[in-house]
């Protein structure tokens, strides 16, 4: 199969081509609106390969949770390529592609979702699927849910912004965490070839991103209330 993803939920931008079983992927320079940078990689790395989009059999896209404008940046140039190419589209949880990359069997994806609260889930990985064994919430670091049992890996920026909160959170349930890992576009493509095999893709037109969080900012009196300023 011919795919590409497209993964914009955190502070990198992904975006990657696979082809008859390889991937190639390109990120933009962190730091980089992605906004600015999202349609000349896309159109490079296309070129390079000498694919069409007319030539694709699917786009897949980083549903989130993550930054607000990144989901709604992946979600709408998907749908906008799809259109015009007639091709269905795939979303992929943000948090299930960063437990895939995580390299261990039982992981617990963890991303700052700012206001002083995190993006976490539990998932269990078996070659190239992700099982939830606790699905994506928004919680305050002291208050995410503890997975069970021991020998849980932690992966992304979650562990970066509050490792210590968490750690003492998690006590002996984990075993390490990499707060370094981010969702990438090739690992959306591992996770959504397969379900595209079997016919899942659906129409451009349904296709919507996964906030979770359904606000952007605190109010005045909650950034007050936590100590911040008016």
């Amino acid at each position: 199969m011919r795919l590409l993803a497209i993964e914009s939920s955190t502070d990198l931008f992904t975006v990657a081509l696979g082809l008859e079983g390889r991937v190639h992927e390109r990120e933009g320079a962190r730091g980089t609106a992605h906004s600015g940078l999202a349609l000349p990689l896309v159109r490079g790395l296309l070129e390079e390969y000498g694919v069409t989009l007319g030539d694709l059999d699917g786009i897949a896209f980083g549903t989130g949770p993550g930054a607000f404008t990144g989901l709604r940046l992946a979600c709408s140039i998907a749908q906008g390529l799809a259109v015009g190419a007639n091709l269905p589209v795939l979303g992929i949880g943000s948090l299930d592609a960063l437990a895939l990359g995580a390299g261990g069997e039982t992981v617990y994806a963890c991303m700052d979702a700012r206001m002083n609260e995190v993006y976490c889930a539990a998932f269990r990985v078996r070659g190239e699927t992700v099982e939830p064994v606790i699905a994506p919430v928004v919680a305050a670091p002291a208050q995410a849910p503890i997975p069970p049992g021991n020998g849980w890996l932690g992966c992304g920026s979650g562990f970066s912004a509050y490792g210590e909160a968490l750690a003492a959170r998690f006590g002996a349930a984990l075993a390490g965490s990499d707060g370094t890992a981010r969702p990438r576009a090739s690992l959306l493509l591992r996770l959504a070839a397969p379900r595209f095999a079997c016919g899942e893709g659906i129409d451009a037109a349904l296709a919507v991103p996964r906030y979770v969080r359904d606000r952007v900012a605190r109010t005045t009196a909650e950034r007050v209330a936590a100590g911040g300023k008016a």
